[in-house]
Order: C-alpha cells, then sequence, then structure tokens
C-alpha cells in the first residue's frame, strides 16, 4: 500500500459530515487505552492527544496504560468496552503482528477492534557498527556474501518488526546474518554501540544523533522515501533494496460495533489535532508522519501489514515459543 497516498487521504476526510448520533459526542469522560508503558515514546504520544481533544471537546480525556503481553493485554480489555465511543484503544504494531502469531479472536484489529485513524508511522533505519568498515548497503550485503554468518543483527525478540525486516532482507538476498534477540526494541543498542552485535533497526529519533556523531553508519531509510531528521540517508530502495519497508505505526480503535458517525466524528477531530503546527512540529523533528485518513484507508493499510508479514512469519517459519 502506498503509505504516502494514505498519509495525503486525511486531509479530504477532515470534510466528512456527521449524522445526529455524534452531535452530542463525547457527553463524559473517554478513556484511551494504551498497552505501553508510560514514559514509552507511543505512550507520551498518547497523552499529547488526550490534552489536545480534552481541549477541544471540552470533556476528560485519559490515558490508562495495561502494558504487558507485547500489546495483548490491552487490546483485551478495549475489546471487552461498550461499543459506545467512550474507551478508545492506541494500538500499535504489535497488535497486527500479534493476530498473526496467537489464534486469539478476542482482539482482532479489523475485527474485534474497528479502526479510526492511523496516527502515526515511522520508518525504521538500517544502521551497523563503524567497526565493519562498510558505508554502504552494496557494500554490507558483499560483506555478507563473502563471509556467511559472520554478521549479527538485532531483533526484539519473535514476532517484532526488527525480527521481521532482519528476516526479509536475508530471505530477499539469501543471506544469513544471524538474529541476536533482545527482550524489547532498542535493548541492543548499548550492544550496537560496542558492536558486539553488528547491525539494528531502530526509530530515527534513536539514531540520528549517534549516526551524526559518527557512532553509527545508517545505510538506508525502510520507508517510502527520504526523512527530514536524517536528509543524506537513502531509503533502502534508492540503495538498492526494493520491497523492503517496515515502519513502526499506532493508531486508535474503538470495540467492534461502536457507531459509525461516532467513528467519523472522532477521526475527525483527531485529524483536526493532528493538523496542528504543534504536532507537525513533532513529527518533522523526530522523524515519523502523522496520519489521521478514514477508518476504511487504515483497514486497507493493517490489511497490507497483515499481508506482508504474514508472508516472512509463513515462510521463514516464525513461531511464538
Amino acid at each position: 500500500m502506498n503509505l504516502a497516498r494514505f498519509f495525503c487521504g486525511a486531509a479530504l476526510a477532515l470534510a466528512l459530515p456527521f449524522g445526529a448520533a455524534a452531535q452530542d459526542y463525547p457527553a463524559k469522560l473517554v478513556r484511551i487505552i494504551e498497552p505501553a508503558g508510560p514514559g514509552s515514546a507511543v505512550d507520551v504520544f498518547a497523552r499529547k492527544l488526550a490534552e489536545q481533544l480534552q481541549t477541544r471537546w471540552g470533556q476528560p480525556v485519559v490515558v490508562e496504560n495495561r502494558p504487558g503481553a507485547n500489546s495483548a493485554i490491552g487490546a483485551r480489555e478495549a475489546a471487552k468496552a461498550a461499543p459506545d465511543g467512550y474507551t478508545l484503544f492506541h494500538a500499535n504494531i504489535n497488535n497486527s503482528l500479534n493476530d498473526l502469531l496467537v489464534n486469539d479472536a478476542c482482539c482482532k484489529l479489523n475485527e474485534a477492534l474497528q479502526p479510526v485513524t492511523l496516527l502515526t508511522a515511522t520508518p525504521l533505519v538500517m544502521v551497523v557498527t563503524p567497526s565493519l568498515n562498510v558505508r554502504t548497503l552494496k557494500d554490507y550485503l558483499a560483506l555478507a556474501r563473502a563471509q556467511p554468518q559472520a554478521l549479527t543483527f538485532a531483533s526484539g525478540g519473535t514476532g517484532s518488526i526488527t525480527q521481521l525486516v532482519g528476516t526479509k532482507l536475508n530471505m530477499v538476498e539469501g543471506l544469513k546474518v544471524q538474529e541476536v534477540p533482545y527482550k524489547a526494541i532498542g535493548a541492543e543498542l548499548p550492544d550496537l554501540l560496542a558492536g558486539h552485535v553488528k547491525t539494528g533497526y531502530l526509530a530515527p529519533v534513536v539514531v540520528a544523533q549517534l549516526i551524526k556523531a559518527g557512532k553509527l553508519v545508517a545505510l538506508g531509510v525502510a520507508g517510502p522515501h527520504r526523512i527530514p531528521i536524517l536528509p543524506d540517508v537513502p531509503t533502502l530502495a534508492e540503495a538498492g533494496l526494493p520491497g523492503v519497508e517496515a515502519s513502526g505505526w499506532n493508531g486508535l480503535f474503538v470495540p467492534a460495533g461502536t457507531p459509525r458517525n461516532v467513528v467519523r466524528k472522532l477521526q475527525a477531530d483527531v485529524a483536526a489535532v493532528m493538523a496542528s503546527p504543534a504536532f507537525q512540529a513533532d513529527a518533522h523533528d523526530l522523524g515519523y508522519e502523522l496520519g489521521g485518513a478514514g477508518s476504511e484507508e487504515f483497514a486497507a493499510y493493517i490489511r497490507s501489514e497483515v499481508n506482508k508479514w504474514g508472508g516472512v512469519i509463513r515462510d521463514a517459519r516464525i513461531r511464538i515459543q
């Protein structure tokens, strides 16, 4: 799916009309269930969004953290809530990957949880330790072929987006770069800086200053285009590896059965908040793109992600131990 087209569609969605069912919404407190812990990047974003929605609506909006089980605990709670628009779920890519790895219909995205809108998508940056003495993706691939199994890549464990993108690169290029799993995405950074693990796939904001300081070498952005925070780093496609894209994304969902007009009002109000200069500046400075388009487009994006990563999981025979 063309992400650039998806984001451009957000502005058009603001003009959608609403029925009477949404006119009085919200009339009381709205809660956002956050499946990540307090202080995490997605939690910080959820709280900024909640603050602005509270101002816009004149009703309290609270964020309730429900971390655990790779974001599944929060999803289960949200799916059981009343479908009235007063419980929102701040899902992330882990939830869609859970749907691929765990046969549990309780809280599947696009089924038990209905999409409202994509909030952000952050393309991962492929980086290597300077000790490898490679400066381009072409050099990296040549080294990986010349020294099979000598290179390593860090992952956040089974089913993580970092495991899947590293695995996909191996599959596409016929490589044997060895996976080194960590307990969470980002936990590998000290080992990556020390050269104990050779390759990482991390968010732009995490690695931008380290790249500029020469402590890491960027080989490519795993997204459809270059990003302002790292303007000199090519996309992986530009560097010679088309078809390998990986973004960490998050978005809003509601329990299935929530009235359509409420969903549309939610989407439009969230899109209006994210169109503000403050949100746009954060996106520019932190290396992510803002969503805001309609629920149908978001549902299609989720399906495209599930199809893409489902193929990798199937072909690589990835299973939760």
